[in-house]
């Protein structure tokens, strides 16, 4: 038996660059790590995909993608035996934090790992890729910038360390929905982006480089999002900003003790509703 945990991410920044003939978007992504964790536990069996979600009513099939990831595996591999997999979930769903695409990643990585087929980081990405555009992140396991579909990465060196202060409304939000509201021109034509600077402003400072395409799309479905993105702001974040397609939001702290502080803040004006957690970058 073995026991991994599973990251979240939040997208620093966000844009996206055009629509392709396949249905995806291109885009230019910085994702972080955050110490918010899914547990999953690996046991062995002689064969079969068995899937256990305790307190969730995520599938337990083929539509959970923990089940796709093992199965996409076992068939690269050829591998004869079977793997029973739990999946503790902290980690909110449909949420913009890459919970899912985090605990595939995590399958393949470990699956890789007790089977000892020994296959390289690159061909787990390339067989992430088929299951996620976030799966090979993941893989990755660096801060880094994302581009293509999201799966052409480079890591992002000098990124400072920060503390994170997530707010979740309670209500999912459909990725597929999102981008298709953003009504972008279908072409074939080179986008030349340049990353751009980024630096983590702290304190007061304004924070440069917090972009999220796919914020004002969800804000005008779900107003309340930005009223959460103002009392972060009021409440002292450096920057704030919703993560992927969300409706996650999350300010930006320069300390532990500011971030409490604001998460109590946000737990008042939520009445309960709200989730919130605190964070740090990893």
């Amino acid at each position: 038996m073995l026991n991994r945990i599973s990251p979240a991410k939040v997208n620093l920044h966000l844009s996206v660059l055009r629509k392709r003939e396949d249905g995806y978007h291109d885009i230019a992504t910085l994702m972080q790590r955050i110490s918010l964790y899914d547990e999953l536990t690996f046991v062995s069996l002689a064969e079969g995909i068995t899937i256990n979600c305790p307190g969730s009513n995520l599938p337990v099939d083929a539509g959970n993608i923990v089940y796709r990831a093992a199965q996409a595996y076992f068939s690269y591999t050829g591998y004869k035996q079977g793997i029973a997999i739990t999946v503790a979930k902290r980690i909110p769903v449909a949420a913009g934090l890459g919970g899912g695409s985090s605990n595939a990643a995590t399958t393949l990585v470990t699956l890789n790992e007790m089977t000892g087929a020994g296959c390289s980081l690159e061909e787990l990405m390339k067989l992430g890729k088929t299951l996620g555009a976030d799966v090979p992140f993941f893989i990755f396991g660096k801060t880094a910038w994302a581009t293509g579909i999201g799966d052409c990465l480079q890591a992002a060196e000098n990124i400072p360390p920060r503390w994170f202060l997530l707010v979740n409304p309670g209500f999912p939000v459909s990725t597929k929905m999102v981008y298709e509201s953003l009504n972008l021109r279908l072409t074939k034509d080179r986008i030349n982006y340049s990353i751009p600077a980024f630096k983590i402003g702290m304190g007061n400072d304004v924070t440069e480089g917090l972009k999220n395409d796919l914020e004002e799309v969800t804000m005008a479905h779900h107003p309340l999002l930005n009223q959460i993105k103002q009392l972060l702001l009021s409440c002292g974040a450096s920057g704030a900003l919703m993560s992927g397609s969300g409706p996650t939001l999350f300010g930006i702290f320069e300390t532990e003790s500011q971030t409490r502080t604001a998460g109590e803040v946000l737990a008042a004006q939520g009445a309960g509703k709200w989730w919130i957690c605190l964070a740090h970058s990893i």
